[in-house]
């Protein structure tokens, strides 16, 4: 399949901002994306979840721009925009009417350049992030899976060890100057990409992006992510049973594996796609539809597009009632064997790669997408235009190759094994909680 060439334009300014445009006319809106290169992976050890906190500190005002009014320009213009932090970068989006560009570059500017803080401002934001742990991680059945299989599949120290919320100490220990100095040495216009897609002139885009942000000084003294180099295999098997207020058991595998943007790690994509990428997978056939051991999943098996030196494949199987966390893992172990042993079929590679192909041609038809795939590009590998090869990249891999990364990656001595069962105590304990909380 011949998949789309999307012309754009990659320029610097003289501060280091990097500035990607793609015109787009088909409707008067743009785009607009800016990447900071700066994740949890670039968090010093005890200060964990300031690369977050920041996603909520953006948006709490900045010298010209009132506490909370970054959203209400916006929005009152038409705008849809949020922000999103990973282990690898933190990025602000905004999708608005292409005539009021202006309004979006101004107030992105505005906060790159003199954002304000207070006591009271990191006080608040702080309760908030604590509050969204407590929810998304602490609080939530299953929730502290991810955070866990990090912690036991990085070995000590490694960047990627810690989650992206961070801890609930570190948070409370961050001092103002702490997050002042974050701020100053990450959150420069020598780290950050901008893009813009959609029904802009790139002269006149290039023009205004000058305007506003071209006086804004670089950072003398950037602070790069540390070094990620791990071990290719983890070296032995990992097991972990958590009791928990859950309500049926689950198991989640994570095995290290090469990291985003390498040839193996395509080929580990597509085989995931093969093995757990919708109902017509192995997985989904085997597991839900012929043994009904797991509840349904569009995604059984994928990867993390982590880049710092490996990454992690995942595997998550939910059990169904009165069914047993050690049968759902041992017939997950019966379908992994048996692909990597006996081959993948010739229609089995031609689903996988239509499935992917499709999933990334309907990432880019969409202006904020789109936009958002040439900022993780740029910041990640340096060429804002290898997304017109992603597709090509996910064609190339055989079924040899994916047999190969298979049996380098999903093997014994090389996962951590979370099994997850319910736990009437800590049931009865959120029980009272809730009622509590109610009274």
């Amino acid at each position: 399949m011949q998949a789309p060439t999307y012309e754009l334009t990659d320029t610097r300014l003289a501060n280091g901002l990097r500035v990607v445009i793609n015109e787009d006319h088909v409707v008067p809106v743009v785009a607009v994306n800016l990447w900071y290169d700066v994740g949890s992976r670039h968090e010093e050890e005890g200060l964990t979840g300031l690369a977050h906190l920041f996603e909520h500190l953006m948006f709490e005002g900045s010298q010209n721009v009132a506490k909370s009014e970054h959203l209400k320009l916006l929005q009152a213009v038409g705008a849809s925009l949020n922000a999103t932090t990973w282990c690898d970068r933190t990025n602000y989006f905004e999708m608005l009417p292409s005539h009021h560009l202006e309004l979006a570059l101004w107030l992105e500017a505005d906060r790159m350049g003199a954002l304000t803080f207070s006591q009271e401002t990191l006080d608040n934001q702080r309760a908030v992030v604590q509050n969204e742990r407590r929810q998304s991680y602490d609080n939530q059945p299953y929730g502290g899976w991810m955070e866990q299989l990090q912690q036991l599949a990085f070995p000590p120290g490694h960047p990627y060890q810690h989650s992206t919320i961070g801890s609930m100490d570190d948070l409370e220990a961050a001092s103002l100057d702490d997050v002042k100095e974050f701020y100053r040495r990450h959150y420069a216009p020598n780290n950050a990409v901008l893009t813009l897609v959609g029904d802009v002139d790139t002269a006149e885009a290039l023009a205004l992006v000058e305007r506003y942000f071209g006086a804004i000084p670089s950072c003398p003294d950037l602070v790069g992510a540390p070094d990620g180099t791990a071990s290719p295999i983890i070296g032995e098997e990992i097991r972990r049973t958590i009791p928990d207020n859950v309500p049926l058991p689950a198991v989640f595998m994570g095995y290290r594996c090469p990291p985003f943007g390498t040839p193996e790690f395509d080929a580990l994509t597509v085989l995931a796609t093969v093995l757990g990428g919708g109902r017509g997978s192995r997985l989904y056939r085997e597991l839900v539809l012929e043994k009904a051991l797991v509840r349904p999943s569009e995604e059984f098996v994928g990867a993390f597009d982590f880049v710092g030196g490996a990454s992690l494949l995942i595997a998550d199987l939910h059990c169904a009632e009165g069914v047993e966390p050690e049968t759902a893992e041992a017939a997950y172990d019966a379908v992994v064997e048996a692909a990597l042993r006996d081959g993948i079929t010739d229609d089995e590679l031609a689903r996988a790669r239509a499935l992917l192909t499709s999933d990334v041609l309907g990432h880019l038809a969409s202006l904020d997408t789109r936009a958002d795939a040439f900022s993780q590009h740029a910041t990640l590998f340096g060429d804002p235009a290898l997304v017109n090869q992603r597709v090509e990249r996910l064609l190339a891999p055989t079924a040899e190759d994916l047999v190969a990364v298979g049996r380098a990656v999903m093997r014994g001595d090389n996962r951590v094994v979370l099994t997850y069962v319910p736990d009437e105590a800590a049931a009865t304990e959120a029980d009272g909680d809730a009622e509590a909380e109610e009274q």
